[in-house]
């Protein structure tokens, strides 16, 4: 799954964001399926990822999502996945495709800003337990 010609759904997240981690565990249980894909950012695969898909890595602000062969980025990539997620996350993230671009992101990235003030910094990585394994890309 590592390959990057062929990466499946991947949720990029900043390896060091206590609110990332928050949300990968959040996804989690809502794919059952386990369709997403994890990986970190700062990670080997997330750096071939970044340069696959001609992502400059400090032009992100927390999160990226590869689903399809293309790369959605800020609000989309949040949007994305919650249509990805079991339960009423697709209803929910179709309305907030109603907002307009701009201002889905520009709360994105207030929230991006912000995310290490409000939830601090994790000193180590995600690390999945052993039966999640095979969903976290290295």
């Amino acid at each position: 799954m590592s390959d990057t010609n062929d990466p499946g759904t991947i949720l990029l997240f900043d390896g060091a964001c206590n609110f990332c981690h928050g949300a990968v565990r959040f996804i989690i249980p809502r794919d059952p399926a386990g369709r997403i894909h994890f990986t970190s950012l700062q990670s080997d695969v997330g750096k071939r990822l970044l340069e696959a898909y001609s992502i400059a890595p400090d032009s992100i602000g927390s999160v990226i999502l590869i689903d399809g062969g293309k790369a959605y980025l800020h609000s989309d990539a949040v949007l994305r996945t919650g249509r990805l997620l079991h339960g009423g996350w697709p209803l929910l993230s179709s309305i907030g495709y109603l907002l307009p671009r701009p201002i889905r992101d520009a709360l994105y990235r207030y929230i991006a800003r912000n995310r290490y003030r409000w939830f601090g910094e994790a000193s180590a990585c995600l690390l999945p337990t052993a039966e999640l394994h095979a969903r976290f890309l290295e």
